[in-house]
């Protein structure tokens, strides 16, 4: 059975705004989770790297704490 893979990969763009942000993985999930949205270590790994689809919820909490606009997880794709 074949896995269900994203369509575009938004993971990258994710990962240079945290790298952008001077972050590290668990300072996101930390702030993550202040703001109720519950996501482990792993799940989040799994974003960045295209391994998982994210939540319309947890793009819209990414886009507070990076200072970005939504449109600049889907910057470069077409």
């Amino acid at each position: 059975m074949q896995k269900l893979r994203p369509d575009m990969d938004i993971g990258h763009n994710i990962q240079r705004l945290r790298k952008a942000s001077n972050m590290t993985q668990d300072q996101v999930i930390a702030r993550l989770q202040l703001m109720g949205i519950e996501i482990s270590k792993s799940t989040y790994a799994k974003i960045e790297t295209n391994r998982m689809n994210i939540k319309v919820s947890e793009l819209v909490a990414l886009s507070k704490i990076f200072s970005a606009d939504i449109s600049e997880y889907f910057s470069g794709l077409v």
